[in-house]
């Protein structure tokens, strides 16, 4: 990326690098329940501060030694979690592989720390933090508690809060037949997440307006006042 680049995604989320992320996982307990599969899109900005798509890492991960394995689950998503056709590699290995791609591409973009996007970001959040927990991994880019959901977002924006909802809303292709597949849910996140931060920008609420004088006076006053009751 360019340094125009840089300094727009480093400006636009006051330094965080938002990472779309979903999971896959053989149940809802994210400290018993094997995560399954993972994945990762990367996004980019351009010269006017669109975001979109740069690329995506994807991982099956083989169920983690002593895992949890609800049937129930599995049977949703359709995933044989001991199928060698899978190519699953071990957890330790997926998430190392993220985390050296995620910083990779948060240090070109100038920013300091990567921040977890999804849908019903709590639950993908959730999983790989105790991935990254459960392998000891000491150098991770992400923040351990914020993040960004599209679930809240496209309410706000859209209307809806189902995914292929609010895909459909604005204009995205869903396939019901490719969901719950990571590498899928992830990119069609990714474009929604894209489209409803563009179109902020685009109808002028990015970047905020400057305040008019008195008013910016107003607040100095104001946050001078706190300090001193501090």
């Amino acid at each position: 990326m360019a340094n125009t680049e840089q300094t727009l995604f480093a400006q636009r989320f006051r330094g965080f690098f938002p990472v779309v992320i979903d999971v896959e996982t053989a149940g809802f307990n994210k400290e018993t329940d094997a995560l399954l599969e993972i994945a990762v899109s990367i996004l980019k900005m351009d010269d006017q501060g669109l975001l979109s798509i740069d690329h995506t890492v994807h991982f099956h991960v083989e169920p983690f030694e002593g895992a949890n394995i609800e049937q129930a689950a599995i049977e949703f998503n359709g995933i044989d979690p001991f199928s060698p056709l899978r190519g699953a590699v071990p957890e330790e290995e997926a998430i190392k592989e993220i985390c050296k791609a995620v910083r990779k591409a948060q240090k070109a973009a100038g920013c300091q720390r990567s921040v977890v996007v999804a849908h019903n970001a709590a639950f993908d959040h959730g999983f790989l933090n105790a991935a990254i927990e459960r392998n000891n991994i000491k150098r991770t880019p992400f923040h351990p508690f914020v993040s960004f959901d599209t679930t809240s977002l496209a309410g706000l924006a859209l209307g809806q809060t189902v995914l292929a909802k609010a895909c459909r809303a604005a204009g995205i292709e869903f396939d019901n037949s490719q969901a719950h597949s990571a590498l899928y849910d992830t990119e069609r996140t990714a474009e929604l997440y894209c489209l409803i931060v563009n179109r902020w920008q685009e109808l002028g609420g990015w970047p905020l307006a400057p305040l008019p004088e008195s008013d910016a006076q107003e607040t100095e006053n104001t946050q001078e006042d706190t300090k001193t009751t501090e």
